[in-house]
């Protein structure tokens, strides 16, 4: 028969770290919560209690970590997007070929990591809702906006420097190469849901960056 003292001794630790485990997880599972939400309902529409209730939490815990819808949407971006340019940073700092080959992986990476995940409904969110909550756009246009522009800017100017793109105006030309990328994360989360023909996103990027680099190159082609 077993000695109830050695289960207990041996059990108490084991319980610790589970409730320790589910107290770390609960951030994420919050900002997980969060984002489904925002995408699924919009900025407005979304309580914290229904976060509460989607991440299995009560509202209280919520407030343990969070004071406010604003303070969950800037987690999600800090903690979804921010770190993907962060990586951008680091690839770019230690590429070795071309600057299309550049310019192309991070839009990929991008679209990969962003666009075509849940995140990829931010920006929707951010254009539809700006007006009412300024300061959740004016958070994303710093945080996201602002810093992919300059690292496009950046992968740019790269190109003409080392003779491989013409010269062009880096603010209009950076904003007219993501656009379409732009586009094609909004269609994902709003008229592609109606019923729409979707579209392919692999070969709209390849598309897309076809059209781009053949526009951004220096070489003259002969009439």
């Amino acid at each position: 028969m077993s000695n109830p003292a050695t289960i207990e001794v041996i059990s108490e630790p084991l319980v610790e770290s589970t409730r320790q485990r589910r107290k770390e997880a609960r951030p994420a599972e919050l900002t997980a919560a969060a984002l489904a939400l925002f995408v699924e309902k919009g900025f407005a529409a979304t309580r914290l209690d229904d976060i509460a209730s989607r991440a299995g939490v009560s509202k209280g815990t919520l407030y343990l970590y969070f004071d406010s819808k604003e303070a969950l949407f800037k987690a999600v971006v800090l903690e979804g997007i921010v770190p993907v340019l962060d990586a951008a940073d680091v690839i770019m700092a230690g590429f070795k070929g071309s600057n299309a080959e550049l310019m192309q992986q991070l839009l990929v990476m991008w679209w990969r990591l962003v666009g075509s995940t849940s995140l990829g409904g931010l920006p929707k969110l951010v254009i539809s809702e700006a007006r009412n909550f300024p300061e959740v756009a004016s958070f994303y246009q710093d945080a996201v906006i602002s810093r992919a522009r300059g690292l496009l800017k950046r992968v740019l100017q790269r190109g003409i420097d080392a003779g491989e793109f013409r010269p062009m105006n880096l603010e209009m030309s950076a904003d007219v190469l993501f656009a379409p990328i732009l586009m094609l994360a909004i269609r994902r989360h709003s008229v592609d849901l109606c019923g729409s023909t979707s579209t392919d996103p692999e070969l709209y990027l390849k598309t897309h960056m076809e059209l781009a680099l053949h526009g951004l190159s220096n070489n003259r082609l002969s009439p």
